[in-house]
């Protein structure tokens, strides 16, 4: 099982991850997909992140916007494995 990261951990994460911001036990962020085609084509792609870490987030579809949440259910809150996938989201959304 994942370790649970201490607040200082989360929040020196947060620092390299802009637009990502904590809630309670998880991290989440919005992202601007442009249309609806685009919001579905990019959870396409965050769904094969999720699938090939092992790891899946929550994700709220409105229109254009997307917002991913994640935590790590069994730790409590937010471990390394939720820091990891929002790298590769982030890295993911300005490749688009």
């Amino acid at each position: 099982m994942q370790r649970r990261l201490g607040d200082n951990e989360v929040a020196r994460a947060l620092d390299g991850l802009p637009g990502w911001e904590r809630q309670g036990n998880l991290i989440a962020r919005t992202f601007d997909c442009s249309s609806f085609r685009g919001s579905i084509a990019f959870v396409g792609t965050l769904s094969d992140l999720a699938e090939r870490a092992g790891h899946h987030p929550d994700i709220d579809i409105r229109y254009a916007r997307v917002r991913v949440m994640l935590t790590t259910h069994d730790a409590g809150g937010v471990t390394e494995a939720d820091i990891a996938l929002a790298r590769q989201i982030t890295a993911a959304a300005a490749e688009r």
